[in-house]
């Protein structure tokens, strides 16, 4: 018998991998732990953050797949959740605000990620915020959380900025969830991370003999920054270093960026003192939250259901440290479509190992029905990620798209490639954008104005307007 040939055994190899990951959607179902973080930018132990301490979540990503280059459609939380919950984009679900986000306007019948282990015999559960939740005036309510999705659905309450403790305020001006407000409290007493934590535990007793979908929405670190004191005390402001910027670096950025929400640039008026103070509140409420988490991890171990459970976490998108002088989210650069993804899914080959792969949010919906084997609607706008969990070098799509809108008046978008990123604006004047993420990562230089480079920008425009297409080879 002639010897296999090479190509031969690569395909003996991808259908060993395919038998595996057979094996892994078989009997027993796997469960799903659906962790969201909110406004978390990518400020990780895992992700090379120099400062942060996030030990359970740098835990998670040791058994997993980290994703180093995921983007949220829509840097704004009503959008993002509407899209990645449906796995439809913001153009499709209609929602582009945090004012109206009841995507079941235009889609009553839509069957949403939790809402499909539901309806094949998953017990999916909520605790916090999955949808969108206005924070901090939202928290402990049950509005816009989608009942259709859950068959338990719980929003623990917590005492946010009116937390009692040390605190200050360097944006009094703006309203709550705007400024960037901290609070240093004694204890997890009264915060709804914790009371989050503590009600994903019960339910994970209740639920253990499974299947069970939970979907497990923390609201650090969005502002105010509130968590007890020794996770500030992790910080101390003198060892803070703030972003570095050029000098010149607004001066070819078009007019709406820089409009969308003006008070959001220039530091938002803060000394540096305060956006050290906004630093280490910022830091602190990600090391408490990553606490948490730890707490629900250790308690699938002792369950004895962690080998079969699936676990994603994420930010639901971006968010500025002062980047560009911007702070916060809505901008289209990259510090704020890009976010944290971490999955490990049991029998999945490539655990332990961080992947290039250009994936979006709407990935997250087909991912997971293809790991439960699971039939998803039809009309997802997302492809699968199972083939980059079994080979993180693998790529799935050649590029990226995100959007923004303001009030009718600005609109943005932008595709990234794994070299370029490319953002057009209409409205107050529009404008567009160009960078080289070979050569300028953090996107200072806007190759847009430069007639060197028409070509590359006339191929970047070809490709926002063709848009999402199929998955790459």
């Amino acid at each position: 018998m002639a010897m296999p040939t090479l190509t031969s055994r690569r395909e003996f190899g991808a259908l060993l991998a395919a038998n595996a990951l057979s094996c892994a959607r078989s009997e027993p179902p796997l469960n799903v732990l659906f962790i969201a973080s909110d406004d978390l930018t990518s400020t990780l132990g895992c992700y090379g953050h120099p400062v942060v301490k996030s030990p359970h979540i740098d835990r998670l990503a040791a058994q997993g797949v980290r994703f180093d280059n995921a983007y949220c459609q829509f840097p704004f939380c009503g959008p993002s959740r509407a899209s990645l919950m449906t796995g439809l984009r913001p153009d499709t679900t209609g929602v582009v605000t945090n004012r109206n986000v009841d995507f079941r306007k235009q889609h009553p019948d839509a069957v949403t990620l939790p809402q499909l282990f539901k309806n094949n015999g998953w017990r999916s559960m909520r605790v916090g915020k999955m949808f969108h939740m206005g924070v901090p005036g939202g928290v402990g309510t049950m509005t816009h959380q989608d009942p259709p999705s859950w068959d338990v659905s719980i929003s623990p309450p917590g005492d946010e900025h009116e937390s009692v403790g040390v605190g200050g305020d360097p944006n009094p001006d703006l309203r709550h969830g705007l400024k960037m407000q901290w609070v240093q409290t004694a204890d997890a007493t009264g915060q709804a991370d914790s009371a989050a934590a503590d009600t994903a535990i019960d339910l994970l007793h209740e639920s253990a003999d499974g299947p069970f979908f939970l979907g497990l929405g923390f609201v650090r670190p969005h502002t105010p920054f509130v968590a007890p004191s020794n996770f500030f005390d992790m910080y101390p402001l003198e060892e803070i270093e703030l972003v570095q910027n050029p000098m010149d670096d607004l001066d070819d950025i078009p007019a709406p960026a820089k409009n969308l929400r003006p008070f959001l640039w220039h530091q938002m008026g803060m000394s540096e003192e305060n956006q050290r103070i906004s630093l280490r509140g910022y830091y602190a409420s990600i090391s408490f939250m990553d606490q948490q988490v730890g707490r629900v991890l250790d308690e699938l171990d002792r369950l004895g259901v962690a080998d079969r459970t699936i676990v994603v976490f994420f930010g639901d998108h971006g968010w500025h440290l002062g980047e560009h002088t911007h702070w916060q989210k809505m901008s289209l650069m990259e510090e704020s479509v890009s976010a944290p993804l971490i999955i490990s899914a049991p029998g999945m080959r490539g655990a332990g190992r961080s992947s290039k792969a250009l994936v979006e949010f709407v990935d997250f919906y087909p991912t997971l029905a293809d790991l439960c084997g699971l039939e998803p609607p039809s009309n997802l706008e997302g492809v699968s990620l199972a083939p980059v969990l079994d080979e993180p070098s693998r790529s799935i799509k050649d590029a990226a798209f995100s959007q923004v809108q303001w009030e009718d008046r600005i609109y943005g978008r932008t595709v990234r490639t794994d070299r370029y990123r490319y953002i057009r604006w209409e409205g107050d004047g529009g404008g567009e954008e160009l960078y080289d993420h070979s050569n300028d990562p953090r996107e200072f230089t806007n190759l847009a104005l430069d007639p060197q480079h028409s070509g590359v920008l006339a191929s970047m425009r070809a490709r926002l307007e063709r848009g999402p297409m199929s998955p790459t080879a």
